[in-house]
C-alpha cells in the first residue's frame, strides 16, 4: 500500500509545475522525518527513554495509557491515547505490548490521525543485582509495520532495538543504562546506535524523580543525531496506581522537544508474593 500511494504521488508531481514539485518534494522529506521521529525510542522505559533491566514480577501484570509528544523543526508526532500491557510471562522474563493511536502533522500539511505502529519485546534478565553487582538484561523488541507510513503514522516496515541494560540502587538512589542498535530498512530510514542514563531519587514513598541522558544517531535521511536531556518522575496514589511524567530537549541536533504524561497501574500474583518497586520502595517502573 505504501508504494502504490508514493507511486499515485509520483504521478501527480510529474504531471504539475515545476514550482509544485518543489512543494512537494518538501513535503515528502517533511514525510520521512517525522517517521524519523515515530521511529526513534517510542519512550522505552516510562516516563523516560532509558530502559532499565528489570521486568515485571512473576505472575504480574503492568498497564499503561499514556500519550507522547515529539516536537522538531520538521513537525510533530504524538501517541494519544496509547496503551502498554507487561506480563512477568515467567522469573526473570517479561513480555511487552505497545498499541497506540497516532498523528502526525508537518509544517503548513495536514494533521494526519490513525493507528500506529505495534510495539512487541521480550525483556530478560540475565544477572541479578547482589552487592557491588549490577542487574543486567537484554530488551529486545519488533516495531510492526501497522501504522500508515505515507502520512507519517509509522515506520512502513518491521524493524527492532536491540539494547543491553543495567542498573544499581544503594538507599533512596537508583541508576541504570546501557545502549543498544536499531535496525531499520525502510525506504528514507536508517540503522543507528542508541544509549543513554539515568540517576533518580525517591522523595518519600510516593514521590520519585530522575533525570537523564539519551542519545542516539541519525534514524532517517533527513534527521540528525540527538542528544535528548530529559527530567521526570512519578507520584504513587498507591502501591498500585501512578501518574507517570516527563519532558525534555535536544541539546545538539537542534529544535527538538519530547514530553510524556500516563497512567499506571500493577496487579496480579495468583499466590505469588509481590516485589513491587514502589511504595514502600520505588525503584523503576515501566517496561
Amino acid at each position: 500500500m505504501r508504494n502504490e500511494a508514493r507511486m499515485r504521488v509520483a504521478r501527480r508531481v510529474r504531471g504539475a509545475t515545476m514550482k509544485r514539485h518543489a512543494g512537494g518534494l518538501v513535503r515528502v522529506l517533511s514525510a520521512f522525518a517525522l517517521l524519523g521521529a515515530l521511529a526513534g525510542p517510542a519512550f522505552a522505559g516510562p516516563p523516560f527513554r532509558t530502559d532499565d533491566p528489570q521486568p515485571v514480577d512473576f505472575r504480574h501484570w503492568e498497564a499503561y495509557v499514556f500519550s507522547t509528544s515529539d516536537k522538531t523543526e520538521d513537525g510533530r508526532a504524538t501517541q494519544f491515547p496509547a496503551l502498554e500491557v507487561n506480563w512477568g510471562v515467567v522469573r526473570n522474563i517479561q513480555l511487552h505490548l505497545i498499541v497506540p493511536a497516532a498523528s502526525s502533522r508537518a509544517p503548513g500539511g495536514p494533521t494526519w490521525f490513525g493507528a500506529g505502529d505495534v510495539e512487541f519485546g521480550v525483556k530478560y534478565r540475565f544477572i541479578q543485582e547482589a552487592g557491588h553487582r549490577p542487574q543486567i538484561g537484554i530488551f529486545p523488541q519488533l516495531e510492526l509495520p501497522s501504522g500508515n507510513a505515507t502520512h507519517g503514522l509509522g515506520n512502513g516496515r518491521v524493524w527492532a532495538r536491540l539494547p543491553v541494560w543495567a542498573q544499581k540502587s544503594w538507599g533512596p538512589w537508583t541508576t541504570y543504562g546501557g545502549g543498544g542498535y536499531a535496525v531499520n530498512r525502510a525506504p528514507g530510514m536508517r540503522s543507528y546506535l542508541l544509549g543513554g542514563w539515568l540517576l533518580q531519587r525517591d522523595l518519600g514513598k510516593r514521590l520519585t524523580l530522575g533525570g537523564e541522558i539519551y542519545s542516539e544517531g541519525r534514524s532517517g535521511i533527513t534527521t540528525r543525531s540527538s542528544s535528548i536531556i530529559d527530567f521526570g518522575g512519578y507520584y504513587n496514589f498507591s502501591p498500585h496506581f501512578s501518574l507517570l511524567f516527563g519532558a525534555g530537549r535536544d541539546v545538539i541536533g537542534g529544535p527538538h522537544t519530547v514530553a510524556y504524561l500516563g497512567l499506571y497501574w500493577t496487579w496480579g500474583g495468583g499466590g505469588e508474593k509481590a516485589t513491587h518497586r514502589f511504595p514502600p520502595s520505588p525503584l523503576r517502573i515501566g517496561s
